[in-house]
């Protein structure tokens, strides 16, 4: 079984759409998506500077519309039975499934990443990074102090938010055994922090029809296959406020017997994740159409 997987915020550098912009129809389609999400998504991929992407209201659709833009560009499709997404990439998988349309997801994302930027504004918060250390250790500290876990990313990575006097508490006495490494983001994503993010979202997502999914779908809520494309949007809405279980994403994609996976554009962050957790599994990370063709040879129906 072979899936395909879209990554979520941070994985966006500099310039990096610019060689997707000499494929044929890819200016155009970026022009619409970028008219969906009401982001100039043409300047921020190809122009703009890491401090301007970084900003959740462009991220965030920026990473969905290089996402569908590298999987509608993939020449051979046809092997792939699979998808999920890291948090916001979770919306690009929707559309691969067939259970958003891409209007829907890029005005849906565009929404989402305007209201979680409010939300963050609303308080002075952040996200660390936690490498190593024994996990049941780290959560305890991190109810000492206040935080929670964002991500559970899988291979001894735990990404934990809330206020940013809690974080610096953090990496001036982490946990033995671990390195704290502070986050380049806007705010506590995935936390109580979010809630009101959520509510915007939900009042939108009210407004869009949800088909059920043409391949397998695995949800970041717990790694679970969703068959109800109604429940999946759903759970989208829910997990802006809810942690990232990519850990047991990773899980169900080594109980189903996975045995390729391609990571979409702006591709990497999984394809490493994937490395440590589901080791000897092939894996293509699509960063530039140079890598299409590896990645069609490893999603075809004869791979």
């Amino acid at each position: 079984m072979r899936i395909a997987v879209f990554p979520g915020q941070g994985s966006q550098s500099p310039g990096f759409l610019t060689p997707w912009l000499e494929l044929d129809g890819t200016a155009d389609r970026l022009a619409q998506y970028s008219e969906w999400s009401g982001v100039d998504l043409v300047a921020a991929g190809t122009e703009w500077d890491a401090d301007r992407i970084r900003d959740t209201q462009v991220a965030q659709p920026l990473i969905v519309a290089a996402s569908l833009l590298s999987w509608n560009a993939l020449p051979d499709r046809s092997g792939i039975a699979g998808v999920a997404g890291h948090s916001v990439g979770e919306f690009a998988a929707a559309a691969a499934a067939g259970i958003l349309s891409e209007q829907d997801a890029l005005t849906l994302v565009g929404i989402r990443g305007r209201a979680m930027a409010e939300a963050a504004a609303a308080a002075e918060t952040g996200m660390s990074a936690v490498i190593g250390g024994d996990e049941a250790a780290v959560l305890a500290r991190l109810t000492e102090l206040g935080l929670a876990p964002a991500n559970y990313n899988g291979g001894g990575q735990l990404v934990v938010a809330g206020a940013v006097e809690a974080l610096k508490s953090l990496a001036a006495e982490p946990v033995a055994g671990t390195r704290v490494i502070p986050l380049q983001v806007a705010g506590a994503f995935h936390t109580h922090y979010m809630t009101p993010a959520v509510e915007a979202l939900r009042a939108a997502a009210a407004e869009v029809a949800a088909s059920d999914p043409s391949v397998t779908i695995w949800t970041n809520r717990d790694g679970s296959a969703v068959a109800s494309g109604a429940a999946f949007v759903e759970l989208l809405v829910d997990q802006v406020a809810s942690p990232v279980r990519w850990d047991l994403c990773m899980t169900s994609f080594a109980d189903a017997g996975v045995s390729g996976i391609v990571e979409l554009s702006p591709a990497g962050t999984l394809v490493g994740l994937a490395k440590r957790a589901l080791r000897g599994t092939p894996a293509v990370a699509v960063k530039t159409p140079d890598d299409l063709e590896a990645a069609a040879a490893l999603a075809a129906v004869d791979a």
